[in-house]
Order: C-alpha cells, then structure tokens, then sequence
C-alpha cells in the first residue's frame, strides 16, 4: 500500500512542477479544431457510405429484374 501512495504522490509531484502545460485559450482553440474535422470527416464518411449503398441497391434491382 505504500508503494501506491508513493506512486500517487510522485505523480502528483510530477504533474506539478515538470509538466508544461498548453495555456487556456490554445487548448479551446485546438479543440475546436479537432471538432470542427471530426464533424466534416464524419460527413464525409456519411456521404460516401450513403453512395455505394445507392449503388449496390441499384446493383441489386438490376440483378432481381
């Protein structure tokens, strides 16, 4: 148990005092960014599943006839 508490404390210690952390306002701004490209990719994605199941139902209606 001392082990985990030593642990906890380093880590804590570390997260502290060596860690440079992003400021504020570039950490909102690079979020942002990520959201902003999850949201288009995701489209994207939609976009072309969205064609080739068009395309294999159409496929598949030419096949039943």
């Amino acid at each position: 148990m001392a082990g985990l508490a030593n642990y906890i404390t380093e880590s804590y210690n570390e997260l502290k005092n060596h860690v440079t952390w992003t400021p504020w306002a570039e950490a909102q701004r690079l979020t942002l960014i990520v959201i902003v490209f999850s949201v288009l990719f995701s489209l994207a994605i939609w976009g072309v599943d969205t064609v080739f199941s068009n395309m294999v139902e159409y496929y598949f209606a030419l096949v039943k006839s």
